[in-house]
């Protein structure tokens, strides 16, 4: 087994067994307090979505985003969740169903190969991107599959620049349970994505939150691709 697969299937296990009572332990992540839920807001209101529209949620987990996403498209709009793990997605059928949206659809499939509905208004990604090894690809894949003007945004977290050794470490150790916090620091997928998010779309735009803990990466569909 490849190290990717390796740490797909590490992934799996560990979101299965959270994923019960992930809603109360995602608020401790990184650390208890965070704002996620004011970068989660400001992540949606970066799509510039409108009623109607049809977003996809990458990595949606248990749908922690989609009331944000409700409020933005309306009940005619169209929100997609995709994510890897089957656990994770049954916690988010059971939110879509305790609160009446039929617009919402679920769908089970690793990012890199998740195939993006063609001319899609917008797409988003919070705290999860940087733990797909192939980020840049999702991103190509989906910027291909925006429609004209269409916008993709990223909020995840990241190791504040110039940081000391010591407190680099008090970070990762807090993390752990939820990747493979080391290798992560070493492969720094936060500049992957930038990258990416420059070379595949039109204005793009980058926002350090949170003293550098955390970034918001945006832009929209180019022109004629």
């Amino acid at each position: 087994m490849s190290q990717v697969d390796r740490r797909r299937e590490h992934l799996i296990e560990t979101y299965r067994k959270k994923a019960k009572h992930y809603d109360l332990t995602s608020r401790l992540y990184p650390v208890p307090g965070y704002p996620q839920r004011a970068q989660r807001l400001r992540t949606v209101q970066a799509l510039g979505l409108r009623a109607g529209g049809t977003v996809v949620d990458m990595a949606c987990g248990t749908g922690l985003n989609f009331s944000l996403l409700q409020k933005a498209v309306g009940p005619g709009g169209r929100i997609i969740g995709v994510d890897l793990t089957d656990a994770m997605l049954a916690h988010a059928q059971d939110r879509v169903e305790a609160n009446g949206w039929s617009n919402v659809s679920l769908v089970q499939s690793d990012a890199a190969a998740f195939d993006f509905p063609a001319e899609v208004d917008a797409i988003l990604s919070t705290y999860a991107l940087s733990q797909v090894p192939e980020c840049a690809e999702v991103i190509a894949h989906g910027a291909a599959a925006l429609s004209p003007g269409g916008r993709w945004a990223v909020l995840d977290l990241k190791v504040p620049d110039n940081t000391p050794g010591w407190l680099t470490q008090l970070g990762t150790a807090t993390v752990r349970p939820f990747a493979w916090i080391d290798e992560w620091v070493m492969r720094r997928p936060w500049a992957a994505i930038r990258d990416a998010m420059q070379e595949e779309l039109a204005d793009p735009s980058w926002t350090e939150l949170f003293f550098g803990t955390a970034f918001l990466a945006a832009g929209s569909k180019r022109p004629g691709t």
